[in-house]
């Protein structure tokens, strides 16, 4: 079985989503930025801090690379800004993968974000008309990455269940 890849940006639901689907089919589930934490024994916004973010995404693709080289089958959950770096897109293409985006529009995202928005540090300090320009602009600037994954699934107005189901059709 081919790994399966699921990205898109912040808020769409990559983990929880990830974490239903690893469930259902009994695939394990790797977050990229938990993967990183672990392997550089610190945490991300401490590499971003002290080592920087060229740093930072430099260790991703390797992090990347070798979670993709893994012999078994997994399903691994990218950050919001993986596919834009370091040619990350063009392994979203490969044979040995099914990488999904998922896709939400910047009113789901600001409407799920905003719930959580301490716990994000691009948007914590932003308020709700900043954070909706924020995401607007950031969506725009990643779409082409972001489109180059191999599927689409649409997640607004759908349930976690729902979004699994749209995923394993496209897995059957």
């Amino acid at each position: 079985m081919k790994k399966i890849i699921l990205l898109g940006y912040m808020g769409c639901g990559k983990s929880t989503i990830a974490k239903e689907l690893s469930n259902k089919i009994g695939i394990p589930f790797i977050d990229l930025d938990e993967f990183i934490e672990k392997k550089v024994k610190m945490a991300i916004k401490t590499i971003f801090a002290e080592k920087g973010e060229i740093h930072f995404r430099k260790v991703e693709h390797e992090c990347f690379v070798e979670l993709l080289n893994y012999k078994e089958p997994i399903i691994i959950g990218l950050g919001g800004g993986t596919p834009c770096y370091a040619n990350n897109h063009e392994l979203l293409k490969r044979d040995d993968v099914q990488s999904i985006y998922l896709k939400a529009s910047i009113e789901t995202l600001v409407g799920r974000l905003s719930l959580n928005k301490s716990n994000r540090p691009l948007i914590a300090n932003k308020n709700d008309v900043e954070m909706k320009e924020f995401i607007a602009t950031h969506l725009f600037e990643r779409s082409y990455y972001y489109n180059q994954a191999q599927h689409t699934v649409v997640v607004d107005q759908r349930t976690i269940a729902q979004t699994v189901e749209d995923i394993l059709a496209i897995l059957a």
